[in-house]
């Protein structure tokens, strides 16, 4: 809308800017007009030429007021146009704006039906809940209370547009609002509903009551308001459509009005230029006049005119504020159309939930009456309830049929008001054009129709809301009546669930098994698949090498094409030195010619001193020149030197490619190598996949072994059951199950050896293979980036060497540039040159002329000659620099070359060594795999010892021996690699550094750059070296430690490191292979990143080079036309001004010699010869000015010379102008090219559409046959079928069907179908009934065989006859089918042949179609031609019309032309009978002088009547002269018309010939068609005839066919009658055998009693059989469960093994460590025991030798010590005094009871002087027992000495963790050191023995339990303590006993 407005008002501005543009013009051609006519008044009347001239003027500026008339007239009519669109497009706006409020109108009613519902549902709810409370107490009256109130808002009237867009928003609003209002409402109903559904008859309550009257007050208030706001909006509504038409109409007045006012300026216009015609015609002074008057009068109209234009101007500023009005309230209504559109939504919403709830009633409903149903069969004596239930499906169906009825008259009077409305939308646009008067009184009517609608509509759905409460009402009863029902199921339900659970319960428990059986699944596969991932790495890294090879393959052909390139350009360096080379030849020979000719001319010039200073001069400059030349020569040189250099280096560089290539060609070997490696690895996994499949399949065996097991023991137990003896079956299935269990543990123990001996096998082999492959697959990797790295430094060079060639060869054009511009400089110096030579000449002539007197002239050539001598010096100086410079260029290119080629050989040399060390890697990699080979032989020999050991130590430990023997064989596997690791390792790093330092002095000589380059590869090897020291010193240590454990033998440390390994090995595996996968990653990444790039690259390239040739192309096409010609025009002028030049030069010279000449005549003309002086002054001034004459005339040529180049400039750009032009042309030309390759291309797909079509169409055919073939088949099956039932009635159908076929008898057919099928029918229900009476008494004939035997012989026999006639039966029936089966190939046959003629039929018939189609495309273009060629006649007839008028315009100014002639024909009559009458008046004033006036009067009479005759005669001349020039006219036009009617005749006649030739064609082509369709008509009717001949013949055949199946049939009813009387003779047999049967029927009875009581027996024994069965199999349940169960508890407590092995084997370690101390401690203790023997000996010896001795000092101390002893205390110490004298005890007892005070006085005063410092050192003594105490003193003294020798070991450490607390009261450790003495520690819960001290270790004070000896007893309080002396453990016994002594 807005765009179209837009482009209206432009339309406008744009008309009106013309009219104003044309007004202009009319008022300034005007102005000028009238000042013309001004100025001519003051002019003489004579010159009236002039006004001939003013008068076409007048004429042409009268035709352009035509034309601008014309054109504004167009104006007029165009915005006559858009104002009629205009208001279209408002009457359009009005009708959407009307829609849209009757849509309003619609859906407020929609809202109102709404809450009438809502209403009439809460009065359902209030009486339901009323009606529940009514069971109990009455309600108490509702009080109506009015609480909610709502604000209505009244519009006052309409005052202006903001006043209606604010009502239509607030309308909007009050929309929403109640929409919102209406959606509460409805929660609140569904809220109640459930209120009313839950509320169960159980007692009153208040509080319910008043919630119920609250609500209904509220329900009552709410309706109230919305019925207030319901009318307040109607009204509201009404106001805006009045508002709106009112608008409507002042709009289309205003418009009205404007165009009235434009129509009469137009007309007023088109009066002005009629009056400005008309004042044309008038003549001579009131033309002027007229004139005058009219420039006033069009002043005065051109000021009316621009008040006009403001006035339109403000009409059009009012229209647009109009416009912008409209559109705004086009916005504001489109926006309520929106905000309605929303709630229209809402409000579908709401009925598709209502739907929805509706639905789902029913289906409840549905559910209700289903169980119902139940409930009937369940509950039949309760016969109300069947009663209620059609009752409520009848008041269900009456509610649905309601429902429906009501949406369809809703639907229906919602179509009927769209239509009417519809209707008077479109009477009322009829009528808006003619009368707004009408329009208003139709629109009231219309109104108040639509008002009795509304009210009869509001009527209606009243009424049907009623409706809808009374079926609410009992869909409600109906709903309570099904909840009652529900509450019965949903107990029936609980029971079901609890069924269910348990079912679940169970279900779950057997999922639960199927799951563990599952996730065991999942983990082998899991397995599978982290192998075939690993697989999947390998061939990542494969084809990561197969894509590095590919690049350098890349690399090698790029610079292969480098080197190409290089040598194409040093071909051309070749040719460009030769071409350099035979030009300098030339220029040599030229130099030498010049030479030559210098020299003789020298000869010549010697006399003359001048010259021959000019001579040497230029013969110095020669000798330059030769010197440059000779540095060209060396130059020349040195660059072929460089082109040599660059061949062998090219030599070279292809040398250097073929290594490369041999390189790569090794690399591929070894990667050829790496699949087969990678090939084996593959096919190890598949063996592997194998042998795990075997597996399985064993294990399947397994469980079918099992099967078979449970098989058997089944049966013996059904075998135990059925002995008789009760004790002996309870053996026997105890001795079974027995059996059975130890058969399955013995399975089950046999598959988990297995199973670990084959993880075991699988675990080796896994290990070995993928520890090889990781090797392997390190090394190469390792091998392979040092390959890449270097090809990488290697690419990058020869990157580096190409850029430098590049940069050379740039400077050799720079180079060849140079030589170019010299070569220029030479042939300027040349031409110079010859100059030099002219003027030399010239002097020469000069002074051969001229007298040896110098000249002044001569002295300025000379000057000017030395000048120019001067500047070739300079210019020579600044080339001998550039020669220099140059020089130097080329020595650094040499240097560059030099340097270059350095570089190239040391790249070789590194090449070759990379080679080389390559070579050693491969030999010394096969060296490594055969070493391995034999390795892994070995490893194998030894694995296989270790197994028969595993197979001995198996019954002891089983899962251990496995650990261990992996992890030594790995170990050794490890360490033995390791071991030719490091050998090789050690050469290949000797080798490196020779390298390196090789490397490194080649370095010092190279750029910056490789010396970096080498840094880097220093680096990378230092760090490889020490990455591989590393690993050597890891598998050194790995290697003794193993050798180590080997020796001991210790499994279980072993079995924990080689598992620390196996996880080490296993991470640094994942790692590499995460690297591996990240590089290839990387590389991938980088790879496609280069493509990308490359493949961006490449397409800029071709567009940077399709865009050059396009502009290379443009550029050639451009400058080929206009250039050639400009250049070669060009060339010829510069080459003919270049010789004018020098022919001005020339003569210049010879004016100024002619001077010279006669300046020097001038001096000699005093002597007397002046006279040929002058002569020859005269001839040289002749020439000068011939001279000038010429120059004059070449400068003229050379301007017409440069006007013509200008010209052809000009021409060029028109050309190319032209070019543009026709470029454009081609585009159009290409455009509609396009266009209908786009229409042939539619055509195209519209033709393959067809054809899809007709291959539908020929499927569709297909399957239609296919269709009848399967018909067919199944008449064939139902024949079969008949027959094999019924053959008779087979045949008679069969017979039937044909002839119905033939003759087509349908009703014949029906017939005898149903007669047929009703036999058919009763002989079904007769065999059936002989089936069974058959098979009961086969039943009873089984039972008693003996007494049926003789009526199944006779049954037999009939059986066998009746079989022997179904044979012949089927025999015929064979035959008959036969005979129809070749019926139906011949049907098939004959309707294929049809179908082919049909597809031909349908073919030619959409051929018939195709020409139809462009037959009709023909005559649509024809009707479009004949409506153009009206169009032109129209068209023609218009012009013609038009050329009429301007011929008679053309004809009224030539007659006006004519009458002017005729004026001034008059005219000059006047003015020479004027000059006549002077004459003669002259001539009578001479005659009156002589005298003579008679003859005068006689004269004057004369002329008088003379002058009368010529005026009568130039009257009637003039007569004829108008009346001829009238028929001039005439005929004239006449001729025209005569022109116009020849030309018309021939134009018809050209469209007569094209039409009859176009009818002709078109007859043609009919014809054509006509006979193509005749023939093909001939054709098809041939076809017809020949199909209707054989139709009749296979008619004749089918009635044969028909004739021989009627006299078989006619054969098979006799067959029937007598099948009929065989059936009576049976049924006779039947009632004989019915009555047997009766009586065998008594006996049978008997019979079954007996039986059943048999069954009752067998019954009861299954029972308790099954209920065996049934204990059995829940004990294999439980046992099974008990299984599962020890199988979980076994896996729990195996991975408590686990981790205890874990824990075990870090103790084992610590283990390890402390054995190794015993074993050093045991290894001590043997020396100590040595020591100790030694000692004891020693002791022995003195013992004996001094145990009749006795010390003295001992004694002595004793003594003492009895003194300082208390006296309780001292018979004791006597006791120990007698020991030691070897007094027995029995004799100390009796010494000290007879007088025990005085031995101890005697005792203490004999030792009274003991002194108490000096003592035995207390040292701790261990608590013993009492057999230790009561041993000898000696035995004691030496415990105590070993105890004294033996260091104190430091505690031993042991981890917190692993260790258990040693200090607990059960642990007691047991440690036999010797033979003699043995000794039991009992300790102390608290204390522990390896921390505590000595002192700690025993208590100083005990219960001494017995009697004991005195010194082994501790010591009590009374007894004193000696201090202890300190004892170094490495002091020996003798120096002990020696302390003791001195002591």
């Amino acid at each position: 809308m807005a765009s179209w407005l837009g482009g209206l008002g432009s339309g406008l501005g744009q008309s009106l800017g013309q009219v104003g543009g044309s007004l202009s013009s009319l008022t300034g051609q005007i102005s000028s007009f009238t000042k013309d006519i001004l100025l001519e008044g003051a002019e003489e009347v004579g010159e009236l030429h002039v006004s001939n001239s003013k008068l076409r003027e007048i004429e042409s500026i009268n035709a352009a007021q035509k034309l601008e008339n014309e054109r504004l007239k167009k104006v007029c009519s165009d915005l006559e146009e858009k104002h009629e669109a205009a208001e279209l497009q408002i009457k359009q706006l009005s009708i959407e704006y009307r829609n849209q409020l009757q849509q309003k109108e619609v859906e407020i009613s929609h809202l109102k039906a709404r809450q009438n519902a809502l209403q009439e549902q809460l009065q359902k709810v209030q009486t339901a809940a009323q009606s529940a409370q009514s069971g109990v107490g009455v309600l108490p009256p509702a009080t109506t209370s009015a609480s909610y109130v709502p604000v209505v808002r009244h519009s006052s009237g309409f005052e202006g547009d903001d006043m209606d867009f604010g009502d239509v928003i607030w309308s909007q609003q009050e929309i929403n609002r109640l929409s919102n209002e209406v959606s509460r409402l409805e929660s609140e109903v569904d809220h109640w509903k459930q209120i009313a559904l839950s509320s169960k008859v159980q007692g009153t309550n208040d509080a319910e009551q008043s919630e119920i009257c609250k609500l209904q007050n509220i329900v009552k208030e709410l309706k109230r308001n919305l019925s207030q706001e319901i009318d307040e909006h109607q009204h509201e509504l009404s106001v805006l459509q009045d508002a709106h038409r009112q608008k409507l109409v002042e709009i289309t007045r205003r418009h009205r009005e404007e165009l009235s006012e434009y129509e009469e300026r137009i007309e007023e216009l088109e009066n002005q230029l009629q009056q400005d015609g008309v004042s044309t015609d008038a003549v001579g002074g009131s033309k002027i006049s007229e004139q005058k008057k009219n420039a006033r009068s069009l002043e005065g109209g051109k000021i009316e005119e621009l008040q006009v234009v403001k006035d339109q101007k403000d009409e059009i500023r009012k229209l647009n504020h109009s416009l912008s009005s409209a559109k705004e309230e086009n916005k504001i209504l489109l926006k309520e159309r929106e905000l309605a559109e929303v709630g229209k939504i809402q409000i579908m919403q709401e009925y598709e939930n209502l739907k929805s709830d509706f639905s789902k009633l029913q289906s409840a409903v549905a559910e209700q009456d289903a169980l119902l149903k139940e409930q009937e069969k369940k509950l039949q004596s309760k016969t109300s309830l069947p009663e209620d239930i059609v009752r409520l499906q009848q008041a269900l169906l009456e509610a649905e049929n309601e429902i429906a009825r009501l949406s369809s008259l809703n639907q229906e009077g919602l179509e009927k008001e769209l239509t009417s409305s519809q209707r008077k939308n479109e009477n009322i646009l009829s009528a808006y054009a003619e009368d707004q008067n009408s329009e208003l009184s139709r629109l009231r009517q219309d109104l108040e129709r639509k008002e009795r609608e509304l009210n009869e509509s509001i009527a209606e759905r009243e009424t049907l809301i009623v409706e809808l409460g009374e079926l609410d009402k009992q869909n409600q009863e109906a709903t309570q009546h099904v909840i009652t029902l529900k509450e019965q199921l949903s107990k029936q339900h609980t029971e079901t669930d609890s069924i269910i659970n348990q079912l679940k319960f169970d279900l779950d428990f057997e999922r639960k098994k199927l799951s563990e059986l599952e996730m065991e699944k999942m983990e082998t596969i899991k397995e599978l698949d982290s192998q075939k991932e690993k697989l999947s790495q390998c061939s990542y890294a494969l084809n990561d090498l197969h894509i590095s090879k590919q690049q350098l393959q890349g690399n090698i052909k790029d610079l292969q094409e480098q080197l190409r390139k290089a040598q194409d350009c040093n071909f051309h360096h070749k040719k460009e030195i030769g071409e350099l080379e035979q030009r300098l030849k030339e220029r040599e020979e030229e130099l030498s010619v010049s030479l030559s000719k210098l020299t003789e001319k020298s000869n010549q010039e010697s006399d003359y001193t001048c010259q021959d200073l000019i001579l040497k001069k230029k013969e110095v400059e020669i000798a330059k020149l030769q010197n440059d030349i000779s540095e060209n020569k060396q130059l020349n040189e040195d660059l072929k030197k460089s082109v040599s250099d660059l061949k062998i280096e090219n030599g070279k560089l292809m040398a250097a490619t073929e290594e490369l290539k041999q390189e790569l060609n090794n690399a591929i070997s070894e990667k050829n190598k790496v699949h087969l490696e990678k090939d084996t690895v593959v096919e190890a996994l598949k063996m592997e996949k194998r042998r795990l499949e075997s597996e399985l399949n064993q294990a399947e065996k397994r469980l079918l072994e099992q099967a078979h097991k449970y098989k058997q023991t089944i049966e013996e137990l059904s075998k135990a059951r059925s002995m008789d003896t009760s004790a002996l079956q309870l053996e026997h299935e105890r001795l079974v199950r027995c059996n059975q269990e130890k058969d399955f543990k013995i399975a089950e123990l046999k598959r988990s050896i297995e199973q670990m001996e084959i993880d075991h096998q699988e675990t080796k082999e896994m290990l070995t293979t993928s520890l090889g492959g990781q090797k392997q697959l390190t090394e190469l990797i390792k091998e392979k980036e040092v390959f890449i790295e270097k090809f990488k430094n290697q690419a990058l060079q020869v990157k580096q060497e190409l850029e430098e060639y590049m940069k050379v060869s740039k400077k050799q054009d720079v180079l060849k540039q140079n030589l170019e511009e010299k070569d220029r400089s030479l042939a300027v110096m040349k031409e110079e040159n010859n100059h030099l030579k002219e003027e030399i000449e010239r002097l020469k002539d000069q002074q051969s002329r001229s007298m040896p007197v110098v000249e002044p002239k001569t002295l300025d050539i000379i000057i000017e000659l030395e000048s120019e001598v001067t500047q070739l010096k300079v210019i020579k100086n600044n080339l001998e620099e550039e020669i220099e410079v140059l020089r130097k260029t080329i020595e650094d290119q040499n240097q560059t070359t030099v340097q270059l080629q350095q570089s190239l050989q040391e790249q070789r040399r590194e090449i070759d060594e990379s080679k080389f060390q390559c070579e050693q890697m491969n030999v010394t990699h096969e060296k490594l795999s055969l070493e391995k080979d034999e390795e892994i032989k070995n490893l194998q020999k030894t694995i296989e010892q270790i197994r028969t050991q595993l197979h001995k130590e198996r019954q002891i430990i089983q899962t251990d021996s496995s650990d261990i023997f992996q992890e030594t064989k790995v170990q050794t596997l490890n360490g033995e690699n390791g071991n030719e690791k490091h050998d090789l390792s050690k050469a290949e790093i000797e080798r490196l550094v020779k390298g390196i330092k090789e490397r490194e002095m080649e370095i010092k000589l190279l750029n910056e750059k490789n010396v970096s380059l080498s840094q880097r590869i220093d680096q990378l090897s230092k760090d490889e070296v020490g990455k591989l020291t590393r690993i050597i010193q890891e598998k050194d240590l790995e290697i003794k430690a193993l050798n180590a454990r080997v020796s001991s033998a210790s499994s279980r440390q072993d079995v924990l490191c080689l598992q620390q390994q196996l996880q080490a090995y296993v991470l640094e595996r994942e790692q590499v292979l995460a690297v591996l996968s990240e590089k290839t990653r990387e590389n991938s990444q980088l790879k496609t990143e280069y493509r990308n790039i490359m493949d961006m690259v490449a397409a800029k390239e071709a567009a940077l080079v399709r865009l050059q040739e396009e502009n290379k192309r443009l550029s050639d096409r451009s400058e080929n036309s206009s250039q050639d010609m400009s250049r070669e025009t060009i060339q010829n002028l510069s080459r003919i001004i270049r010789e004018k030049d020098i022919e001005i030069d020339a003569l210049s010279q010879k004016c100024q010699t002619l001077l010279t000449v006669l300046q020097t005549s001038g001096a000699g003309s005093d002597n007397g010869s002046g006279g040929v002086n002058s002569n020859q002054f005269e001839e040289l001034l002749q020439e000068r000015d011939k001279l000038k004459q010429q120059v004059k005339k070449m400068e003229e040529w050379k301007q017409q010379v440069i006007t013509t180049v200008q010209n052809m400039q000009h021409e060029s750009a028109h050309l190319q102008e032209e070019l543009h032009k026709l470029q454009a042309q081609i585009s159009v030309e290409s455009d509609s090219n396009s266009k209908l390759q786009v229409d042939y291309n539619g055509l195209i797909q519209t033709y393959e559409q067809n054809e899809k079509k007709l291959k539908s169409f020929s499927q569709e055919l297909a399957q239609v046959q296919h269709s009848i073939g399967q018909l067919y088949n199944t008449k064939d099956l139902l024949l079969s079928k008949l027959d094999l039932v019924t053959p008779s009635v087979a045949m008679a159908s069969t017979v039937s069907q044909l002839s119905g076929i033939q003759h087509g008898t349908p009703e014949l057919l029906s017939d005898e179908t149903k007669l047929l099928q009703n036999e058919l029918e009763q002989l079904k229900k007769k065999l059936q009934e002989k089936d069974s009476t058959i098979r009961t008494l086969q039943e009873n004939n089984q039972r008693l065989s003996d007494s049926v035997a003789t009526a199944s012989e006779i049954e037999r026999k009939n059986q066998e006859g009746t079989e022997s006639e179904m044979r012949q039966i089927k025999e015929k029936n064979d035959v008959l089918q036969k005979s129809l089966r070749e019926k139906d190939i011949l049907i098939k046959s004959k309707s294929d042949q049809l179908l082919s003629v049909s597809e031909n039929l349908s073919n030619k018939e959409n051929e018939n179609e195709l020409l139809k189609q462009a037959v009709t495309n023909l005559k649509e273009r024809n009707l479009i031609l004949e409506m153009d060629i009206r169009k032109l006649k129209e068209e023609n007839e218009k012009i013609v019309a038009r050329s009429r008028e301007k011929e008679t315009e053309f004809r009224a100014l030539q007659e006006t032309n004519m009458q002017f002639s005729m004026m001034l024909k008059e005219k000059e009559f006047e003015s020479h009978s004027m000059k006549e009458k002077a004459l003669a008046f002259e001539k009578l004033l001479k005659e009156k002088e002589q005298g003579k006036t008679g003859e005068l009067n006689q004269l004057l009479n004369e002329v008088k009547s003379m002058q009368e005759k010529a005026v009568t005669f130039q009257q009637e001349r003039d007569q004829v002269m108008v009346a001829l020039k009238q028929k001039q006219m005439e005929s004239s036009a006449l001729q025209s018309e005569i022109q116009h009617l020849h030309e018309k005749e021939q134009r018809l006649n050209q469209e007569l010939e094209r039409l009859r030739n176009h009818l002709l064609e078109m007859e043609d082509s009919y014809t054509r068609e006509a006979l193509a369709a005749e023939d093909r008509e001939v054709k098809l009717r041939k076809k017809v005839l020949i199909l209707e001949e054989k139709l009749v013949s296979s008619s004749t055949a089918v009635e044969n066919a028909s004739h021989q199946a009627s006299l078989q049939v006619e054969s098979l009813q006799e067959q029937l009658n007598l099948v009929s009387k065989q059936r009576d003779e049976t049924m006779l047999q039947l009632t004989i055998s019915q009555d047997q049967v009766k009586q065998y029927a008594l006996s049978l009875a008997n019979l079954q009693m007996v039986l059943e009581q048999f069954q009752q027996e067998e019954k009861a024994m299954y029972s308790a059989e099954l209920e065996k069965h049934k204990k059995q199999t829940e004990e294999w349940r439980k046992k099974a469960e008990n299984l599962e169960e020890k199988v979980v508890s076994l896996q729990e407590s195996l991975g408590e093994a686990n981790a205890a092995l874990d824990a075990a084997s870090r103790l084992t370690e610590q283990l390890d460590i402390k054995e190794e101390e015993i074993e050093e401690l045991k290894k001590e203790g043997e020396i100590r025991k040595e020591m100790l023997e030694d000692v004891q000996n020693k002791l022995m010896n003195l013992m004996n030798s001094t145990e009749g001795k006795v010390d003295k000092l001992l004694m002595r101390n004793l003594f003492v010590g009895h003194f300082h002893t208390p006296k309780n205390k001292r018979p004791e110490v006597l006791r120990l005094m007698g020991s030691i004298l070897g007094i027995k005890r029995e004799e100390l007892d009796q010494l000290l009871s007879e007088d025990q005070r005085g031995v101890t006085r005697w005792v203490t005063g004999w030792l009274g002087g003991g002194a108490g410092s000096k003592s035995v050192p207390s040292t701790p003594l261990r608590p013993t027992h009492q057999n230790i105490l009561n041993s000898s003193f000696s035995e004691l003294f030496v415990k105590f000495l070993e105890t004294e020798s033996c260091p104190s070991l430091p505690p031993p450490k042991l981890s917190v963790h692993d260790m258990k607390l040693l200090g607990q009261p059960g642990n007691a450790c047991l440690l036999v050191e010797s033979d003699s003495a043995v000794l039991v520690m009992g300790r102390r819960p608290d204390t522990n023995p390896f921390l505590a001290p000595r002192s700690a270790a025993v208590p100083l004070i005990t219960p001494a339990s017995g009697s004991g000896h005195l010194l082994m007893k501790p010591i009590s309080d009374a007894l004193p303590t000696f201090t202890p002396l300190p004892v170094s453990p490495d002091a020996s016994a003798g120096a002990v006993l020696k302390d003791l002594l001195k002591q």
